[in-house]
């Protein structure tokens, strides 16, 4: 009855002063650290052991280090690996977060992506005095290892986090060996929706752009940033070899309905009926697995690379960087 008389700034408040008083009650681990997070700020981190993860490739990151006793809640975004966060307190949907649900858990630690939010949830967790590490979304081979060491450094496991990026750099190169193989890039374009014969299709500066270079192929679409909806004539024009999507439980853009679109049906893509479909948090989520998944949609793009894409193993798969 108080929550629904109170306004949504009061009840942030009052959250955040219980949140605040627990945070301080909890013990410390031995000796402080500080971290510089994605908006330059140094954030000083006394105790881990309960540790909220906001971000699908943090959560990957932390259980490949051995970390997951420590995860005291994730996020809807955090899928993998199934049996450490099937059991785990879910906060929702990293951007669409509530003040109440977060700091509810009492956190004495959270580590979020940069893209966390919305703005006011995010303030509210900032008052509440809980260290709070943005992690920096840099969609690069060097953007995922710098990503890998500050989340091991923010838990103090900065060897297990020096073993883990070794790993996935060394999967980097067995995946630039691969894509030396390719003598024609073939055009590809990511869709990340099809809505009432809408295409969501995505530009440059996105994770999907990336993995499509990762993979030895281009992005059919350069025209602009981001995510954007596209007409049939656009579609046409770009002329995809090759269409990419991510599978989900709803909404999922399947190979029949890209078949028979107006607009993608006129496309080399559907002539030679080149169509993957991947697990969104596997195919775009920048974790320890990425460089697999390069692997994968390669080896779908170009017949010819199968059995060398067969011999890619990744290390990070199989590299032992628990304490």
């Amino acid at each position: 009855m108080i929550a629904a008389i109170l306004s949504k700034p009061a009840r942030y408040a009052i959250v955040s002063l219980l949140a605040s008083t627990v945070v301080t009650a909890s013990p410390g681990l031995a000796g402080d650290i500080a971290v510089r997070d994605a908006l330059g700020r140094e954030v000083v981190i006394a105790d881990t052991s309960r540790t909220l993860s906001i971000g699908g490739a943090i959560t990957e990151v932390l259980v490949a280090l051995g970390l997951e006793q420590r995860i005291t809640g994730i996020d809807s975004t955090s899928t993998y690996p199934p049996t450490a966060v099937k059991d785990k307190p879910n906060v929702g949907y990293l951007r669409q977060l509530s003040a109440e649900g977060v700091i509810g858990l009492n956190p004495t630690l959270i580590l979020a992506m940069d893209s966390a939010g919305p703005k006011q949830t995010m303030q509210a967790i900032e008052s509440a005095k809980i260290p709070l590490v943005l992690i920096p979304e840099k969609l690069t081979e060097q953007g995922l290892l710098d990503k890998i060491r500050l989340i091991g450094h923010a838990m103090n496991a900065d060897a297990s986090a020096n073993c883990l990026a070794t790993a996935v750099a060394e999967d980097f190169d067995q995946l630039r060996q691969l894509r030396a193989k390719i003598d024609r890039p073939l055009r590809v374009m990511f869709v990340m929706s099809l809505v009432n014969g809408q295409a969501m299709a995505a530009g440059r500066n996105t994770a999907a752009n990336e993995i499509i270079e990762l993979s030895g192929g281009v992005n059919a679409i350069d025209g602009y940033d981001g995510y954007k909806s596209i007409n049939d004539e656009a579609i046409v024009a770009a002329k995809p070899d090759a269409v990419l999507t991510i599978r989900r439980s709803r909404d999922t853009f399947e190979a029949d309905a890209f078949y028979a679109h107006p607009g993608f049906a006129l496309t080399p893509a559907a002539k030679n009926r080149v169509f993957v479909a991947m697990d969104g948090l596997y195919l775009l989520g920048f974790g320890p697995r990425t460089p697999a998944a390069a692997r994968d949609v390669a080896a779908t793009l170009y017949p010819q690379l199968a059995s060398q894409a067969g011999d890619f193993k990744p290390k990070a798969a199989s590299a032992v960087c628990r304490p």
